[in-house]
């Protein structure tokens, strides 16, 4: 009998696999139903807790810079990602802006600080405290981090408002487009490589 660290269940139908050892580019998919089961990892620790760290910085400059200033006949005027959401707290759809501070602002500080700890303790070569913890909150907190999402709603809005206002796009859009990219790499990736190195 195969020892269970060895083997993949695919997560939407059940079905037990081997693990394999994967080329670059290579992906696992479930014959069954098609799902991606392992795909090819090629960042070591170190590499993943360099671009978590990069994320890190990336993220203060994202919530601290205005993301655009528009100026109208000399007035100007900034936001930045926390002014959106207090611009929509103050009315009446005060739940959407909850949910717009757990995609853009909480949930990616929080996949950035787990991947941080978790990775910090495995470049010592041992578990973090609170590991398996850490590791499902990895695993949830992705379908909820939307900082594309949000990167793309900017996008429409500086090119919206280009042709009434002049709209200067910030150093908060450039760290945001950055941060996207990297989160998507680091931690939109599946993350049982992780459990399995540890």
């Amino acid at each position: 009998m195969a020892h269970s660290d060895k083997l993949i269940i695919c997560e939407y139908c059940d079905s037990v696999y081997r693990q394999a050892a994967l080329a670059k580019h290579q992906t696992a998919r479930c014959v069954r139903c098609g799902a991606v089961l392992q795909r090819h990892d090629g960042l070591s620790l170190q590499q993943r807790l360099a671009l978590s760290l990069t994320a890190a910085i990336l993220l203060v400059f994202a919530n601290c810079y205005p993301v655009m200033s528009i100026n109208f006949q000399g007035l100007r005027n900034s936001a930045t990602l926390w002014d959106s959401v207090m611009i929509l707290s103050s009315g009446s759809i005060t739940f959407i802006a909850l949910v717009a501070a757990l995609a853009i602002i909480i949930a990616p500080i929080v996949q950035v600080a787990l991947l941080i700890w978790v990775l910090g303790f495995a470049l010592a070569a041992t578990r973090a405290p609170a590991f398996n913890l850490c590791m499902r909150g990895l695993e949830g907190l992705r379908p909820w981090s939307m900082l594309e999402v949000c990167l793309l709603g900017a996008l429409v809005a500086v090119i919206k408002l280009a042709g009434l206002l002049d709209v200067i796009p910030g150093v908060g859009l450039v760290a945001l487009a950055a941060l996207s990219v990297l989160l998507i790499y680091i931690a939109g990736r599946d993350v049982r490589d992780l459990w399995d190195q540890l």
